[in-house]
């Protein structure tokens, strides 16, 4: 269950950041409010995350593959170029919370 939480977060936490742009420096009230209610849901959900998945691999996991997903949504969507240091970057990132999840797997 736990996993299904940090899934939750991770989605949480990706909306709100894909958002920020959007509120102009939290001047604009409906985007502003959005981003606080996507943060907050997604710290809500990392709460639970750690009753059952160790806090440093709950959180590798949760800030890696958001930051993996937020550079695939700027590429994507919102035209920031993908070069290959940002490819490698995020490749680092992964190999960095597999290894993680491999070695806390391997703890218990």
């Amino acid at each position: 269950m736990g996993y299904v939480f940090l899934l939750c977060a991770i989605t949480a936490e990706v909306i709100a950041t894909s958002l920020l742009k959007s509120t102009h420096g939290f001047t604009k009230l409906w985007p502003t409010l959005a981003v606080l209610v996507g943060y907050g849901l997604s710290f809500i959900a990392l709460s639970q995350v750690v009753k059952s998945v160790p806090v440093g691999v709950a959180y590798a996991v949760w800030s890696g593959l958001g930051t993996a997903a937020i550079v695939a949504i700027g590429a994507v969507f919102l035209g920031e170029p993908l070069t290959v240091v940002k490819v490698v970057g995020i490749g680092l990132i992964v190999a960095g919370v597999v290894i993680l999840n491999v070695g806390g797997a391997a703890a218990h």
